[in-house]
């Protein structure tokens, strides 16, 4: 499969990798247009590789059956549009970001959307990637050209597993979005690793609450109880993970930190809600 990755951070650079392994013709998109991209990268059993791709190829663009965005929530719009008169009609777009709205923000699209989120973790050390959390990927149609495109999870399944397919992707989208409203947050708060969070009971059960509840008003029917303990499995099992909330801010780089309490406040003004 040719595929092209949209956007070079630890997570896509962590595509890149798994895809070339598999033997698909790969690419990245950078925003700084350069000839070749490299990188090394270490495996959560410690196994360390470098990796070289081409970057901004046009005609590769242009022949991509699937382009992979892996940005952060706030940059998938105005990226993702600059390239849409480059793309076939059948170059399946798939969003694997936190939060939502993104699908909101783009232009109908002629092409297959398809919407995911991930637990896999990684992080940048100069110019190596640390895969420091094997996680699961879960997506699914964000549009109805996408309804028959359930064979991507397989291809993405051999190259990075776990993924699967969900017909109503939209809910595990909120319940991911309840993890990342509690960790990003917090974790910026204290300047502290995700595991930390164990000390603060109180502050993510009330966070849950509130996701519970705008969830409820949404259509998604849940129970607090229900995101607490998905949420605690994160904590725990990302324990000795940097949020990359609280990287971008030690980085005093630009990122999600205004855009998940964002999409909760506008989702409860709807509703007529007070938070």
């Amino acid at each position: 499969m040719k595929i092209t990755v949209l956007g070079c951070g630890a997570l896509g650079e962590l595509w890149l990798a798994a895809l070339s392994r598999q033997g698909h013709n790969v690419q990245v998109w950078l925003r700084v247009p350069q000839s070749v991209c490299t990188v090394d990268v270490i495996s959560p059993k410690g196994q360390e590789n470098r990796l070289q791709w081409p970057a901004n190829n046009a005609e590769h663009l242009a022949a991509s059956d699937l382009l992979l965005v892996t940005l952060k929530a706030w940059q998938v719009s105005g990226a993702v549009r600059a390239l849409l008169p480059q793309l076939c009609a059948n170059c399946a777009i798939l969003l694997l970001h936190n939060g939502l709205g993104t699908r909101e923000e783009l232009p109908v699209l002629i092409q297959p959307l398809i919407m995911g989120t991930t637990t896999h973790a990684a992080h940048h050390e100069e110019n190596t990637i640390h895969h420091v959390y094997a996680g699961t990927t879960r997506i699914g149609p964000g549009n109805s050209q996408a309804q028959q495109s359930s064979a991507i999870a397989e291809v993405l399944h051999h190259a990075l597993p776990e993924v699967a397919w969900h017909n109503n992707i939209a809910t595990l989208s909120w319940v991911k979005l309840a993890a990342n409203c509690v960790i990003s947050p917090l974790t910026t708060i204290y300047d502290c690793r995700n595991g930390d969070l164990q000390r603060y009971p109180a502050e993510i059960e009330a966070i849950c609450r509130e996701v519970a509840m705008v969830m409820d008003r949404e259509g998604y029917y849940t129970h607090y109880e229900s995101l607490l303990f998905y949420v605690g499995q994160v904590i725990r099992s990302t324990a000795d993970n940097v949020s990359s909330m609280l990287q971008d801010i030690r980085a005093q780089r630009n990122g999600d930190l205004q855009r998940y309490p964002a999409e909760i406040e506008a989702i409860c003004r709807e509703v007529a809600m007070v938070m």
